[in-house]
């Protein structure tokens, strides 16, 4: 069995070095075949939205940034199981669980939290796995289309808990909503 008849993906193709007709080595062909694609696009309407008065419609799937739920009660949801943070393709998520203390039962469901919870923005791309491998629906991905505030400094693009929990006030007033439907 020699070198040349292996393959290993099954799909091995034989190239032939045929020589070159003079039109082709002209190349005028694809010259024209070029200039007419460009000429077409000359002559299309431009999509341009007009911001601030035209807002575009997004996608359905569309997931903006991250957020981590808090109960009716404004305690937060996260119980620090790092599901999140395995089933994240980009690593981006990294966690360190502690233990409740006494004093501390308003603002922990269980008796385990996340003490540190951080998402490094230049590594997340969106996926939504780690809203969808959560089990107590802490992590949520908003509908926001503010994603990502610009910045020069490295340390502004990972976002701790201070960036990342719910407002209490719209917590409530989830709550509020929920009562009255």
């Amino acid at each position: 069995m020699s070198i040349e008849t292996i393959s290993l993906s099954g799909r091995k193709k034989v190239v032939s070095n045929k020589e070159m007709t003079f039109l082709e080595r002209l190349y005028l062909v694809a010259i024209i075949k070029g200039l007419w694609i460009t000429i077409k696009h000359l002559f299309t309407r431009k999509v341009t939205i007009q911001y601030p008065e035209q807002v575009r419609t997004m996608s359905p799937v569309y997931r903006g940034q991250h957020m981590l739920k808090r109960d009716e009660q404004g305690r937060e949801n996260c119980t620090a199981c790092g599901l999140c943070a395995l089933s994240c393709p980009a690593e981006a998520i990294t966690m360190t669980a502690a233990e409740r203390k006494s004093d501390e039962k308003h603002l922990y469901r269980e008796e385990k939290y996340a003490s540190i919870y951080e998402i490094n923005m230049l590594r997340c791309i969106f996926c939504g796995l780690c809203e969808e491998a959560c089990p107590k629906d802490a992590v949520y991905l908003t509908t926001s289309k503010v994603l990502v505030p610009s910045s020069y400094e490295r340390e502004d693009f990972i976002f701790g808990k201070d960036k990342l929990v719910m407002p209490l006030e719209m917590a409530l007033k989830n709550t509020q909503l929920k009562n009255a439907n």
